[in-house]
């Protein structure tokens, strides 16, 4: 990718994001443990053709796992070669670039193959919003039945066929079918050049609510919405908007200011979203920015409400967090992640296991009505009952800092 100009003031810190792409093979988040890009990675710009051959090989084992008959080791090499052709596409931002484009369709390729194989019906979906179409993904129950069923919002990160996993579907494995949408700025809508505002994600989200009522299998009073990541903050605004989602559960918390995401944390962030955005202009940029909160929104969301926060997430600080858990209007739940970050996975306090799954259980509890008043549950690393403990209204300073 062919750099013209340095569009933000710390495009500057490239040298430094390249150290620590080799360090930690990571370009954001590098708290975290676990190496994202291969060993071989020495700089971002070998981000996407070392992960692009990676992805290949798992493709070419697919292919030859496919051919022998093998169909569940398929279906999962199809899946491991999604999730690399995603992110080797996803750290390209500049329009029309082949290398870019190339990737997107092998990753496309493989997952129509998921569709294929998985042990449930997926299919593509095209709801026409504002004069676009935007690309999901909807996931049955196998017998199609009628059910409650969940709206999954992604992060800037994240794209429609990364989540939920085809091979193994929280959702699906617990009753639920789950929509999952490329919204403005994600995915496939980027290839489109369909690009996020400030407020036309939640309007996008909304009119795919509306195709979802049209539906047979969706259950017109149980309609869910679950985010990550930025994620969290895309569907924590669409609850304020959208009247008929009856729960509304939301993790790697992105609520309040985006200067931390934006102007603190890896530079890749702004690089990426300015990209999504289609803006160019850093000022122009900043002034969208500003307007991206979750903050004043709470007392228009009326629906059970669940907020997994990181004690220490990097992106969202704490006091924001506790700022819109307090203004929500309905029933709601903070689940306070001791001593972790900006993290869903594996995480301690639920014994291992990864957020979402135990994030489903409570959106079928809310959408039961199972869900009231105000609770915040510290979820302590390794000792205590996680989110089944009954926790408390509010903390005090003392609960909070020592």
């Amino acid at each position: 990718m062919k750099i013209e100009t340095l569009e933000r003031k710390r495009d500057n810190q490239q040298w430094v994001l390249d150290y620590l792409v080799r360090a930690t093979g990571r370009s954001i988040l590098f708290d975290h443990k676990e190496r994202r890009y291969p060993e071989s990675v020495m700089s971002y710009r070998m981000i996407p053709r070392h992960l692009a051959r990676r992805a290949k090989h798992k493709e070419e084992l697919a292919r030859c796992a496919d051919a022998a008959g093998h169909r569940q080791t398929a279906l999962e090499l199809y899946f491991a070669a999604v999730q690399d052709y995603q992110e080797a596409q996803h750290v390209i931002f500049q329009d029309d670039n082949s290398q870019k484009l190339l990737y997107y369709e092998h990753l496309t390729l493989c997952y129509d193959r998921v569709i294929e194989l998985a042990s449930y019906p997926i299919e593509r979906i095209e709801v026409p919003w504002e004069g676009h179409s935007i690309s999901c993904l909807m996931h049955l129950l196998p017998d199609r039945r009628k059910a409650p069923t969940v709206l999954f919002v992604p992060g800037m990160d994240l794209i429609k066929e990364a989540f939920p996993k085809a091979i193994d579907n929280a959702f699906i494995k617990r009753g639920l079918n789950c929509v999952v949408m490329d919204g403005p700025g994600q995915g496939v809508s980027n290839i489109r050049k369909l690009r996020v505002t400030d407020d036309n994600y939640e309007r996008a989200a909304s009119a795919v609510i509306d195709f979802m009522l049209t539906r047979p299998e969706v259950d017109a009073d149980k309609i869910g919405v679950a985010g990550v990541s930025m994620g969290s903050h895309w569907g924590t605004r669409l609850a304020a908007l959208d009247q008929r989602i009856a729960a509304v559960a939301t993790a790697s918390a992105a609520y309040g200011s985006k200067l931390p995401i934006f102007e603190t944390a890896s530079p890749r962030f702004k690089q990426v979203f300015m990209y999504m955005s289609g803006i160019h202009d850093e000022a122009a940029f900043d002034a969208m920015a500003e307007r991206m909160t979750c903050l004043g929104y709470g007392s228009k969301i009326h629906c059970p409400t669940l907020m997994v926060v990181g004690e220490y997430d990097q992106l969202c600080f704490l006091e924001d967090s506790l700022e819109l858990y307090e203004e929500i209007a309905g029933p709601t739940e903070m689940w306070l992640l001791e001593d972790v970050s900006h993290q869903i996975f594996t995480l301690e306090g639920l014994g291992g296991l990864d957020a979402m799954p135990v994030m489903v259980d409570w959106l079928i509890d809310a959408l039961d009505g199972k869900i009231a008043g105000k609770r915040i549950k510290v979820i302590h690393k390794a000792r205590g009952k996680g989110p089944y403990d009954s926790g408390k209204p509010s903390l005090t300073d003392q609960e909070l800092y020592l």
